[in-house]
């Protein structure tokens, strides 16, 4: 079971940016894609960018697509989530998950990180 660890949340004022990490350790016997999710206080987690631990194949969700963007340091384990032009309906915890799958559906991921704060506010 791979382990997944976020960081980089914090306050930022609208139109500012942020970079998440997830740092992901463990035994990865087989391609796996790493998704981010996000919860805003009394809002559904949502699903909202994928990348391939294969070929950085990526997908981005409709409301951060131009906006966002995700990639990936196979030497660091490390999958970045970079967030430009923020608004404050982009606050809410933030988490990265595994799937062995090509999938952003929660219910196909296999293990979830804690979660870092992002609040967007001026």
């Amino acid at each position: 079971q791979l382990q997944l660890v976020e960081s980089g949340g914090g306050l930022v004022q609208p139109g500012g940016s942020l970079r998440l990490s997830c740092a992901v350790s463990g035994f990865t016997p087989k391609p796996y894609s790493i998704g981010w999710y996000r919860q805003a206080p009394g809002k559904e987690r949502e699903g909202i960018s994928l990348i391939s631990s294969v070929d950085g194949t990526t997908f981005y969700e409709d409301s951060v697509k131009g906006r966002f963007t995700v990639s990936r340091d196979n030497a660091k384990n490390t999958v970045y989530l970079q967030m430009n032009s923020l608004k404050p309906d982009d606050t809410a915890v933030y988490y990265c998950a595994a799937s062995w799958l090509w999938s952003i559906h929660a219910g196909d991921m296999e293990s979830w990180g804690k979660g870092t704060l992002v609040t967007v506010s001026a």
